[in-house]
């Protein structure tokens, strides 16, 4: 198995999105925190031979760390077409092996119902005007699709968080920080980058 640094030096070709869209919450997962949310999928099981969903994918993060750990397919769903464009880019510059499909849905109705599957997923966290709940969303899509998941949240969700597992037959298993450094992309950003705080979650779901 690479290693987790050796993973996130194969995604830092990874393009992020060319015209980020703001309702989306559109922000390119950083190739470090991608390699470790995938690292420890694949250190639990939870990648080499699953099929593993991307629910939001933009354009492939997270499914292309998983398609280089051997899984028996990785699925990316979003419901915008340009960042999709760009994901299958990003595949022919990772040079995954493994079989990726790239499909435009809505991520929080996947045409997918694989309830063996894993999910990975950077959702939108809900902090524009008219998107509160969006991270929750995803969580019962992934409730309803995956035998594990892994999401990345806004800081100080684990309580949420845990709460939303257990009232849907999930546990909490593992949860770590994280961070994003952004570069300012929006009308409502002030500064030219930005820090945000975040936390990941592995969810196993009965």
């Amino acid at each position: 198995m690479a290693t987790r640094r050796r993973l996130a030096q194969e995604l830092a070709v990874v393009a992020g999105f060319e015209a980020p869209r703001a309702p989306l919450e559109q922000y390119h997962t950083p190739p470090e925190l991608a390699a470790h949310i995938v690292h420890l999928a694949d250190l639990q099981g939870d990648v080499a031979d699953r099929t593993v969903l991307d629910l939001g994918c933009g354009t492939g993060m997270l499914a292309l760390g998983a398609a280089l750990r051997g899984p028996d397919r990785v699925i990316g769903v979003d419901v915008d077409p340009a960042p999709l464009s760009t994901a299958v880019e990003n595949e022919r510059r990772v040079g995954a092996m493994a079989p990726v499909g790239w499909v435009r849905a809505d991520a929080t109705s996947p045409p997918v119902a694989d309830g063996t599957a894993t999910v990975l997923m950077n959702p939108p966290f809900g902090a524009q005007v008219g998107t509160e709940g969006a991270d929750r969303a995803f969580l019962a899509t992934a409730a309803d699709v995956a035998a594990v998941s892994y999401s990345v949240h806004n800081e100080d969700s684990r309580e949420f968080v845990e709460a939303f597992a257990a009232d849907n037959g999930g546990e909490v298993t593992h949860a770590f920080a994280g961070a994003f450094e952004l570069p300012r992309q929006f009308d409502h950003h002030t500064e030219a980058t930005r820090t945000i705080d975040a936390e990941v979650f592995r969810i196993r779901w009965d």
